[in-house]
Parts: structure tokens; C-alpha cells; sequence
């Protein structure tokens, strides 16, 4: 369980100029903003959140409460130039947060200086210690997760999205964090990329425990089916959640997955039909409700006639929720028929 993260926040990015490496601040700047004090960039860094520039010295006489590691850097260790200052912020009782796979007790004299201020090093990325093997079992209450194209195509944004739309609609809704930056945005979670293969099904179903008949867990996604590095992740958490509803990410104008550059992005019709046949064993009346794309790639004028033209092909709302919002989405979601939903 993770503990209460004390705040207000320092966003530390050091010298990460890349958004693209830096959604863990980003993400935190954007959806709990009253939570952050300010951001810690390194001389020459032109990444800006819009937030407060404050040292260490002066994020302590602010009164914040946890530095956190805002950045993720290819392979996940801890900035060999980022010690003196988590150093420094240990040392006056400010508590470290990290998302990294790279424990914060393996920086030198960090788990010291900690213990003599009495701040606390926490380590996001770390399951719980006893999981159960997923089983299978059908829990009451309606799931939806997030699945993408590939890795970083706005799952974690889509699912926050549709979850904030529902509860505006009056409807029983939770947002469920299976990645860093969405467990320290809602406070609990599982790290789904740490779990051990075997358990992977089982942390997806612990997540999303049976509920009321009218109550939503909009389930954050993870990785890809198409993707030849984390498919394992992305069929185990599918599988557990067994959603009654997908909604598929994609970014617009992409071509080739992240990591395996050898493979070309599936089409979105092939992405649907395959996350549906894999949910299917633990679920077979899922459906897809619609399609989220970032447009952010496409010429400001090209991004409507997309989403329509994408829509039309679909036969599903396709929209980008930074520019429209989820409600087409949300229309979708609430129009299936409460005894379908979920039926074995």
C-alpha cells in the first residue's frame, strides 16, 4: 500500500528538456495542480510546466512537503548528477517520491540522510508483496480499460479523462492507477510493469474488486498488444480486468512502435479486433466504445477532418480528449444496456 505522499510537491526535472520523458511531472502538473508548489529545473532547461522555478533552500521555506522525481529516463536508474540534490532535499526532511525501477536506498548516503531527518524515501514502483494468481472469477460492477496502438499513445490521459467525465455526469466512477504517474495522481495503485509475470492477471483483478452493479473502474492501460516489449504486461492486466468496455489510444501520424522499430503500427480496426478476441476469455461481452487519438502531430488544420474521416471508417466516436473532451465517448459508454454489460 502506498503511504499518503506528503505535499505540496516539487516537481524535479533536472535536465530533462523532453516532454515526452517528463509525463510523470507533466501528468501531475496538469491533473492535481493545488498539490504543487513548484518545479526544480537544472541551469539551461527550457522544459517549463508553468509552475513555480524553486530550489531546494526554497521549496523547504514554502513548506513543501515531498520532492518528487518528475523525469523517467530510458532504463529507469536515478541521474548520477541528480544526487546532490535529493541529497540536499533529504537532508532537510523533505521526503523523496520516485517512479523510477531504481530504488532510492541505492543513492549513496540517501537511506542516511533520510534517517537522520526523519523525511521518508518512497519508492512508487514497488507491488504489493503477496498478489493472488488471477482466476478468472466474474466480479460485479462494469470496468473499462484503456488500450493503445503502442506504448506512450494516451492511455493514462484517456483514462483520467473518461473517469473526471463520468462523475461530472453523476455517474459511480474510479479511476484505477496501474502506472507511477497515475498512482501519485490518485493516491493508490499497482504498478503493473513490476509485478511478476505470473501474478500480472491477479494485480489487474485486485485492483478492480467486485462493486455495485452501476459502478465504473476506468482502468488505466498499459503498453501494447502490438508492442514486442511490454505484449506480456499489456494481455495479463486485459485479461484481469476484464473490461465490458475498451476504449483504444492512438496517436495520430505515428507509423512504427517506440521500441521496436522493425514493426509498423497496427491499423486501429486491427487493434480493436485483437484486444477484443484476447479479452474475450474473461469477458466475452466486451466491447470497443470508441477511439482516443492525440492529433498533436497534424497541422491545426488537418485535425478535425481526421477525427471525422477516422470516425467514419470506425463506426465509433474518434476524438481527441485534450481538444474535445470524452463526451462522445461517455454518450457511447452509458447507451449499452445494463444487462448486457458485463454478461457472461
Amino acid at each position: 500500500m502506498l503511504p499518503e505522499l506528503r505535499t505540496p510537491y516539487l516537481l524535479f526535472l533536472g535536465g530533462e528538456s523532453r516532454l515526452t520523458f517528463a509525463k510523470t511531472a507533466s501528468g501531475i502538473a496538469q491533473w492535481c495542480p493545488e498539490r504543487v508548489a513548484g518545479q526544480l529545473r537544472f541551469p539551461g532547461n527550457t522544459l517549463d510546466l508553468g509552475v513555480m522555478d524553486l530550489t531546494v533552500a526554497e521549496a523547504v521555506d514554502a513548506g513543501v512537503g515531498s520532492l518528487v522525481i518528475g523525469v523517467a529516463p530510458v532504463g529507469g536508474a536515478i541521474g548520477a548528477e541528480w544526487v546532490d540534490v535529493l541529497l540536499e532535499a533529504a537532508t532537510a526532511g523533505v521526503d523523496i517520491v520516485n517512479g523510477l525501477h531504481h530504488r532510492l536506498e541505492n543513492v549513496p548516503g540517501l537511506s542516511a540522510a533520510a534517517a537522520a531527518s526523519g523525511s521518508a524515501l518512497v519508492n512508487v514502483r514497488v507491488p504489493p508483496l503477496e498478489l493472488p494468481v488471477g482466476d478468472g472469477r466474474k466480479r460485479s460492477g462494469r470496468r473499462l480499460l484503456t488500450v493503445g496502438t503502442d506504448c506512450a499513445a494516451g492511455k493514462k490521459y484517456t483514462a483520467l479523462s473518461l473517469s473526471r467525465a463520468l462523475v461530472a455526469r453523476g455517474v459511480n466512477a474510479t479511476f484505477r492507477a496501474t502506472g507511477q504517474t497515475g498512482i501519485m495522481i490518485a493516491g493508490a495503485g499497482i504498478p503493473i510493469d513490476s509485478v511478476p509475470g505470473d501474478f500480472i492477471s491477479g494485480a489487474a483483478e485486485t485492483i478492480s474488486p467486485d462493486n455495485t452493479p452501476d459502478h465504473w473502474d476506468v482502468i488505466e492501460g498499459q503498453g501494447s498488444l502490438f508492442n514486442a516489449s511490454y505484449a506480456g504486461v499489456s494481455l495479463g492486466l486485459l485479461h484481469g480486468s476484464q473490461p465490458d468496455a475498451i476504449v483504444v489510444c492512438h496517436e495520430a501520424g505515428k507509423t512504427h512502435i517506440d521500441s521496436c522499430h522493425d514493426l509498423r503500427l497496427p491499423s486501429l480496426a486491427e487493434c480493436i479486433d485483437l484486444n477484443l478476441a484476447c479479452a474475450r476469455l474473461t469477458n466475452p461481452s466486451v466491447r470497443c466504445v470508441g477511439i482516443s487519438i492525440n492529433t498533436s502531430g497534424l497541422k491545426a488544420s488537418e485535425r478535425h477532418a481526421y477525427l471525422q474521416r477516422m470516425q467514419q471508417d470506425i463506426g465509433l466516436p474518434c476524438i481527441d480528449p485534450i481538444l474535445q473532451g470524452c463526451e462522445a465517448i461517455v454518450e457511447e459508454l452509458l447507451e449499452v444496456p445494463p444487462t448486457e454489460v458485463g454478461a457472461a
